[in-house]
C-alpha cells in the first residue's frame, strides 16, 4: 500500500487560541493543531500533575516544524529551541498557591513600552518592570509615550519631563507619539523594521490605536478609559503577531495593570537599571553589597550626587523587596 506525501514546513507561530495556533510559514498562514504533549492541565488531579511534566506551551513567537497532511490538516509536530522567552509572573490563583511563570511571547528583538502621557497616568514604576524584564534578556526596549495630542497646547508636565530626561540619560530611546495626529508615527516605524518586537503596556496606554495607525485595516478595537476609575479596559484578551514594516513582527500583549517579574534575581536588580550599572562592585562591600544601609555604597552616593534619579532607586529597591524571582 502506497503511503501519501506528509510535508512539513518549519515556520513561526503567530496566534494561539482554544488549542489551534496560526503559523505564518513561506509566505502563507496555517491553522494547527498540537501533535506534541498537551499544554498544562487544569486541576490539582494526579493524572494533570503527571502529564503537567511533560508539557509544552507554545506561545507566540515560537518557531516550530508543521507536519501538513494529505487531508488537509495541520499538526505542530517540533518545538525549536528559543532563543529567549518574554515572560511574567501569572497571578495567583488563590492566596498561599506557588507562583506559576507566564510566559507572554518567545524568540523576541526589542520590547517596546507603551505608557499613555495621559489618560490614564503613567506609572513609572510600572515602565520600570517593563524596561528590566529587557535588561534580563539583553533586548533592545524603546519607550513610546502615547497620547501627545492630549498634553494640549501648554506642553508636557515637567515632571513628566523630567521622567522622560531620566530615562533618555539612562540611554533609552523615547518616542513622543499620537495616532490622533501621526506625530512620532514614521520613527516608530522605523524603530521596528526588522525586529521581532512586543508591545508592552496597561490597559487604555494605547497600543490598540498605535497598531491600527502602523496597520492600515488591521481595525483592532479600542475602548476609553474608564472616567470614574481612570483605568484603562482591556481590548486585546491575548498575544498575537503581525507582518510590519519591513520584515518586521509586532507582537501585541494584552494590558496588564499589574507586571510580576520572573526568572530575575533580587540581587542583580542594581544591573538591569542601565545608569547604576557602573556603580555596581564600586561599594565597600562590593558585589555583596545590597545598596540599603551599608556604609560606602557607590549606588546610594550616586544618587545624592545626581547621578541617579531618587525615584528609579526607591524603584529597584521596591522591586529588590518583592520577591517575585523565581
Amino acid at each position: 500500500m502506497k503511503t501519501k506525501n506528509i510535508d512539513t514546513l518549519n515556520g513561526i507561530v503567530i496566534k494561539k487560541n482554544m488549542g489551534q495556533y496560526w503559523v505564518s510559514t513561506q509566505g502563507e498562514t496555517i491553522r494547527c493543531g498540537l501533535r506534541l504533549p498537551a499544554e498544562p492541565p487544569r486541576g490539582n488531579s494526579k493524572k494533570g500533575k503527571k502529564e503537567h511534566k511533560n508539557a509544552i506551551d507554545i506561545v507566540v513567537g515560537d518557531r516550530v516544524a508543521v507536519q501538513r497532511n494529505p487531508d488537509g490538516s495541520a499538526l505542530i509536530c517540533e518545538l525549536h529551541p528559543r532563543v529567549n522567552r518574554l515572560a511574567r509572573r501569572a497571578a495567583k490563583a488563590r492566596p498561599g498557591a506557588q507562583a506559576a511563570e507566564q510566559v507572554i511571547a518567545a524568540n523576541i528583538d526589542q520590547l517596546v513600552a507603551v505608557m499613555a502621557l495621559t489618560r490614564p497616568e503613567p506609572r513609572w514604576n510600572l515602565l520600570d518592570r517593563y524596561l528590566v524584564s529587557a535588561e534580563s534578556l539583553e533586548i533592545e526596549a524603546l519607550v513610546c509615550l502615547t497620547k501627545l495630542d492630549d498634553a494640549g497646547s501648554s506642553g508636557l508636565d515637567v515632571d513628566v519631563q523630567q521622567e522622560i530626561e531620566t530615562y533618555q540619560q539612562a540611554g533609552y530611546r523615547v518616542l513622543l507619539t499620537s495616532a490622533h495626529t501621526g506625530e512620532g508615527m514614521p520613527a516608530l516605524q522605523n524603530a521596528l523594521d526588522g525586529k521581532i518586537s512586543v508591545l508592552m503596556g496597561k490597559s487604555g496606554a494605547g497600543k490598540s490605536s498605535l497598531l491600527n495607525t502602523l496597520l492600515p485595516g488591521l481595525d483592532l478595537r479600542v475602548n476609553e478609559v474608564n472616567e470614574t476609575t481612570g483605568k484603562g479596559r482591556h481590548t486585546t484578551t491575548g498575544a498575537e503577531m503581525y507582518a510590519c514594516g519591513a520584515n518586521g513582527w509586532l507582537v501585541d500583549t494584552a494590558g496588564t495593570r499589574e507586571f510580576g517579574l520572573w526568572d530575575v534575581e533580587g540581587d542583580d536588580m542594581a544591573w538591569f537599571f542601565p545608569e547604576m550599572r557602573p556603580f555596581v562592585g564600586q561599594c565597600r562591600f562590593g558585589l555583596d553589597c545590597q545598596h540599603d544601609e551599608e556604609p560606602g555604597c557607590a549606588v546610594r552616593q550616586a544618587v545624592m550626587t545626581g547621578h541617579i534619579s531618587p525615584r528609579r532607586y526607591f524603584s529597584m529597591m521596591k522591586l529588590k523587596e518583592e520577591g517575585y524571582f523565581e
